[in-house]
């Protein structure tokens, strides 16, 4: 059996009250790193939202669910998205992925300075209703993870503990990156959140772990010792886009008739690039005619 790089592993302790999931993302996110070109900290920051958005896709329930995380914290980062769906293809960008800070107080990246503070995360599930679920709370730090413990507190009312995590080399390159969410379950009770508070303290960091080889079921089990875990489902995370020239005709018709036959004036031509996977797509005078003359 061939050793799965990238994936989310979900687990359930029932007895106890404790759905976990612990993710190992680091080729997805260096994937993400080359195509926006990314700095360090623009990697960290997007990264960790993008190895969240890995792991929230587990938590859909129908195979055509997604779910989009929308970071805008008002710092020089500008909004971060995150897009997943069940299936474990996970995509995103960064509005300026150039952006960088001097390391903070901690040594750390300054993924707080570059998204901001200032603003909200906004989680949106697609989950094949009429309308989306839209849940929305300020920002708490900017560092993510703590966002993320908030949104579930808030939103969902579900406690939960999130970490999570980006190791850049000195090269730039994305050396280990992956995370954990641990949520209970309404028959737990206070010792479980005592015992899970206590071990996270403890316990390296998660990319300090993920870099020495520990696979996301031994995250968790050293997360969780002593509790009964029942690992239920092992998903491939990758990164994937879904553009298509067809998807981009979409966006010439949302531009509309007038400004699109502007742009072919100046240009003599349309061209379009995709936001998550920078493929250019370009349409030529005739072809934009017949898209509208389609639409």
């Amino acid at each position: 059996m061939v050793e799965l790089k990238d994936y989310v592993i979900r687990a359930i302790d029932e007895e106890a009250g404790v759905l976990a999931f612990a993710a190992r993302t680091t080729e997805l996110v260096e994937r993400a790193r080359k195509i926006h070109g990314c700095s360090s900290t623009a990697t960290a920051a997007l990264g960790r939202l993008l190895t969240a958005a890995a792991m929230m896709g587990l938590m859909l329930k129908s195979e055509k669910d997604n779910v989009t995380l929308r970071v805008d914290g008002g710092g020089p980062a500008g909004v971060l998205f995150a897009f997943s769906d069940s299936k474990g293809n996970v995509k995103g960008y960064i509005a300026n992925p150039l952006v960088d800070l001097p390391l903070n107080e901690k040594g750390k990246l300054d993924v707080g300075g570059i998204v901001g503070r200032q603003g909200t995360l906004t989680v949106i599930k697609d989950l094949g209703l009429k309308e989306p679920y839209v849940g929305q709370v300020p920002l708490v730090s900017g560092e993510i993870a703590e966002d993320l413990t908030y949104y579930f507190a808030k939103s969902e009312q579900i406690p939960s503990a999130v970490s999570l995590g980006v190791l850049v080399d000195k090269e730039e390159k994305v050396r280990a990156a992956g995370g954990f969410i641990v949520q209970l379950l309404p028959n737990a009770d206070e010792s479980t959140a005592i015992s899970i508070e206590e071990n996270i303290k403890v316990m390296k960091p998660v990319t300090e772990l993920i870099d020495e080889k520990n696979s996301p079921e031994e995250l968790l089990n050293l997360l969780l010792p002593g509790f009964k875990l029942k690992f239920l489902a092992k998903n491939e995370v990758s990164y994937r886009c879904s553009c298509s020239r067809e998807r981009l005709e979409a966006a010439i018709v949302n531009l509309g008739k007038e400004e699109a036959e502007d742009i072919l004036k100046e240009k003599g031509k349309i061209e379009l690039v995709c936001q998550y996977c920078r493929e250019r797509y370009e349409f030529t005078e005739q072809e934009v005619k017949r898209i509208f003359e389609n639409a």
